[in-house]
């Protein structure tokens, strides 16, 4: 990775940190909380999009017209 971080997962448990389906490696939800950060690349099981969905459906934050 070019951007300064590490992984810290370093060996992936099959049913755990990812299935298979169709020929693809599906990471889990699981796996993305112990990477500990988003990839950004749009994966099935991510996390962090809900967080940052939930934080732009924040009332506060909206401005009225």
């Amino acid at each position: 990775m070019g951007d300064g971080r590490t992984d810290v997962v370093t060996t992936l448990v099959e049913g755990e940190d990812y299935y298979l389906q169709g020929g693809l490696l599906v990471l889990t939800a699981s796996y993305h909380l112990r990477r500990g950060y988003c990839c950004e690349q749009g994966c099935r099981h991510c996390p962090y999009k809900e967080v940052e969905k939930r934080n732009n459906d924040d009332p506060e934050d909206e401005t009225t017209g």
